[in-house]
């Protein structure tokens, strides 16, 4: 049965999600910053919004996928939010905020009988056209279970608890493996190819051996092999993730050495690179070993 949904932020991530929803039957009312983005969902059908509280007047459910914690803060909470619209009952949100904002956003939308759904997607891009996204819920399991058959456009569906920001953390958990192996495999690959081992080889090995990661499998033979640099994740977003769960751990008194490390290359890319795809992290490595990672499809 087709549903009238919100959705706010349509960038890298919100484009093909949104689009999902809208050609599995859904009608959608959409709002970004970005006329371009809403304008190119008008032009499907979808209905325009003048603000998150508009969006919020107009339909039960709203999704949203943001950058970072203080823009979801700004667009739920805010003097236009979500929070101030007339219709809206449930928040899913899709974004990476940390647990302890997912905790204080949700506190103050239950405070106004609404429902806050905290719903962290993984998989890229790729994952988000296809539909293939790892997509981790807390909230109300009620909800959740309202809500399945469209969540499951999106991707694959993970409870992870009832507690507000747990999926949260499920996120930065992964995104810090996931940030450990870009920083790690691109150190690897670049000792090796100075070395003087073929790269298409060497990924080939790895991807065959017990060193296979989502780097070597994914982002390597995509886009760092091509040389396209490509993945559509911000450098500034996997320091931001990295950085979120190193602040949360040292809430709960741990230190991590490893996490931090981990912390200061991207910090590093950063620094030197410039926020681009984050597959750029390994030019910091080749500038530092003074090589060049492609592959026979970069016609190196």
């Amino acid at each position: 049965m087709s549903k009238t949904i919100g959705f706010v932020g349509l960038g890298n991530m919100g484009i093909p999600m949104a689009g999902r929803l809208m050609d599995a039957g859904h009608n959608l009312v959409v709002y970004d910053i970005r006329k371009e983005s809403v304008a190119e969902f008008a032009a499907r059908g979808a209905t325009a919004a003048t603000s998150p509280a508009d969006v919020a007047n107009k339909v039960d459910e709203v999704f949203i996928s943001l950058p970072t914690p203080p823009i979801v803060e700004a667009v739920v909470l805010g003097p236009d939010g979500l929070i101030n619209g007339t219709k809206a009952k449930t928040i899913i949100d899709l974004s990476t905020t940390g647990p302890r904002a997912a905790s204080r956003i949700g506190d103050a939308l239950h405070s106004k009988g609404k429902i806050w759904l905290d719903s962290p997607v993984s998989g890229g891009v790729g994952g988000a056209k296809a539909g293939t996204l790892a997509v981790m819920v807390s909230g109300p399991k009620s909800e959740y279970e309202r809500l399945t058959d469209v969540l499951k456009i999106i991707g694959k569906l993970f409870y992870i608890g009832d507690k507000a920001g747990l999926a949260q953390t499920m996120k930065l958990v992964n995104n810090l493996l996931s940030g450990t192996a870009m920083a790690l495999t691109s150190e690897a690959v670049a000792m090796g190819t100075k070395a003087g081992i073929d790269a298409d080889v060497m990924i080939d090995v790895i991807n065959s051996g017990s060193g296979r990661n989502t780097a070597s499998m994914d982002k390597f033979p995509k886009c760092i092999l091509t040389g396209k640099f490509d993945y559509g994740f911000a450098t500034k977003l996997m320091y931001k993730d990295i950085n979120l769960f190193i602040e949360e751990a040292e809430a709960m008194g741990l230190s991590l050495r490893t996490a931090a490390a981990v912390r200061q290359i991207w910090f590093e890319t950063l620094q030197e690179i410039g926020d681009e795809d984050f597959t750029t992290i390994a030019k910091l490595a080749e500038r530092r070993a003074g090589v060049t990672i492609r592959g026979k499809a970069a016609g190196k």
